[in-house]
């Protein structure tokens, strides 16, 4: 007969859980049982999976997820005894994952990268991708989107964007691993000892969000220098309001208004600090994008066209004349490299 106990998820949101630095939840999550169906309902529901499926092996299926944190962070740990297969569409966190046991393949249909013992790899979170694991013991650290960026403009400065251009395959320093895996380990003692109401864990939060970007730097423009002081708090915000809708049709008046100044006073902004109009500032920012996007890029599948226009350039000729002004080179050869 089959045996299936949970899912059973608390979610505990309490005033008293106010620390005055922000308004956090504590997560609770435990799933178990021996049916392939029943995890295929259970497991898929925590990642708003699509075409879930699982079957047993040559042992008995069971499994077992558990989660627990708050809405910042969660520790997560899946086991299976079987095989399961699905898609995850693009996630809000960041989610980084490694096994101590069995095998499994994050992307099966583009990057098809296997698991390599217990080193880190983050999962592909700003698309769609499909896995497959079997028989496996997977240790798993949900980070919200809110947190690793606030934690990225305090220590790089990305300012407010969309993305921070993770490359989820990059190989990973030794010493950034050692580090994050120490992060997680005071994170699992103060979980123990206190919780996550504390101001403790909201501080290792933080730690462990750096640590995490340690392993995978963004890659994305950093901010001027010349913005960063309080002073000039308007014209960051300019400049954030570029770096946020980069790839949609914008005017120097919308830039002004973002930041609360006339229009005047933003031409005047940029070209005394930055020694550029806005809307050359706004070039400058596209054209970034698209070099590093081509230089990432696979050449016998990506398009230089597409590349661009996903990045705002709806003039192919004027965008390949600026491109190779700034980077002497068409883009089609950055492709090519």
């Amino acid at each position: 007969m089959s045996e299936r106990i949970g899912p059973t998820m608390t979610m505990i949101d309490d005033p008293r859980e106010r620390t005055g630095l922000t308004h956090r939840s504590t997560v609770r999550i435990e799933a178990i049982g021996d049916a392939p169906d029943a995890a295929v309902l259970d497991l898929s529901g925590y990642y708003a999976g699509r075409q879930w499926a699982a079957r047993a092996t040559e042992q008995p299926f069971r499994y077992r997820y558990s989660a627990v944190g708050d809405s910042d962070l969660t520790l997560r740990r899946a086991q299976i005894d079987g095989f399961i297969r699905g898609a995850i569409p693009a996630s809000d966190e960041y989610i980084v994952q490694w096994l101590t046991a069995g095998q499994g393949v994050p992307d099966v249909l583009q990057d098809r990268v296997p698991m390599t013992g217990d080193v880190p790899m983050l999962f592909p979170t700003c698309r769609d991708f499909v896995f497959e694991y079997q028989d496996y013991d997977q240790r798993v650290v949900h980070l919200s989107r809110r947190v690793v960026h606030e934690v990225a403009d305090e220590q790089f400065h990305t300012g407010q964007v969309a993305e921070l251009g993770l490359d989820h395959l990059r190989p990973l320093d030794p010493v950034a691993v050692a580090n994050w895996r120490n992060s997680l380990a005071l994170l699992s003692r103060e979980l123990r000892a206190g919780g996550v109401d504390t101001l403790l864990w909201h501080t290792l939060v933080r730690g462990t969000a750096l640590a995490f970007l340690r392993m995978y730097p963004p890659t994305v423009t950093a901010l001027p220098p010349a913005v960063l002081l309080p002073r000039r708090a308007r014209l960051r915000a300019a400049v954030e309001f570029i770096h946020e809708r980069v790839a949609e049709p914008m005017s120097v008046s919308e830039i002004a208004g973002a930041a609360g100044l006339s229009v005047r006073a933003t031409q005047e902004a940029f070209q005394r600090h930055l020694g550029m109009t806005p809307m050359q500032y706004l070039l400058q920012v596209r054209l970034e994008q698209v070099r590093r996007e081509l230089l990432q890029a696979d050449p016998t599948t990506a398009a230089v066209q597409t590349i661009a226009r996903r990045w705002g350039f709806a003039h192919l000729g004027r965008f390949s004349a600026a491109y190779r002004t700034a980077y002497g080179e068409y883009p089609r050869n950055t492709l090519r490299r």
